[in-house]
């Protein structure tokens, strides 16, 4: 009969997994928060490179050596935009940094709405991710990066 679950049993494992999904989403929503008002708290870099370096960061190695932006270079600057609701300086600056920095607002109130409600999420990600998804963000990631090159360059 080990197999078996009784209905307290059960009940105790819908609890703990409820709690973990609420406790999960607490942890998922205060990162995505301070990661969003740190960027609130900085000032975008003129030159869509170089935020970081407000919070004690060296200057971005790729620039300094090889003179070209590293993939993930203005997302800093295009999540301090995006929290002061530039949204537009923000694509203008890094595409991808600004649309990670709209998820992270996103997965920051996913995250307090489950914390409230309990909401199952697992659906949602399990459902709607995919290896397919994986590729197009890549992908993305690839076409900002070479925006950015061609942005650094002053191509466009």
């Amino acid at each position: 009969m080990s197999g078996h679950l009784t209905a307290t049993q059960q009940l105790q494992r819908a609890g703990t997994s409820e709690l973990t999904r609420r406790l999960l989403a607490a942890a998922v929503a205060l990162g995505c928060g301070a990661v969003l008002v740190v960027a609130f708290l900085l000032s975008p870099d003129g030159s869509g490179a170089g935020t970081h370096e407000q919070m004690g960061l060296p200057a971005c190695g790729w620039i300094t050596h090889m003179g070209l932006p590293c993939p993930t270079c203005g997302f800093t600057t295009a999540f301090a935009h995006a929290a002061d609701g530039d949204f537009l300086a923000a694509f203008d600056t890094q595409p991808m940094g600004a649309l990670l920095a709209i998820s992270t607002a996103l997965a920051c109130l996913g995250g307090l709405v489950i914390l409230l409600t309990g909401a199952p999420v697992e659906g949602l990600v399990t459902r709607y991710w995919s290896v397919r998804w994986t590729w197009i963000v890549l992908g993305l990631l690839l076409v900002a990066w070479a925006y950015k090159m061609l942005r650094f360059k002053e191509f466009i």
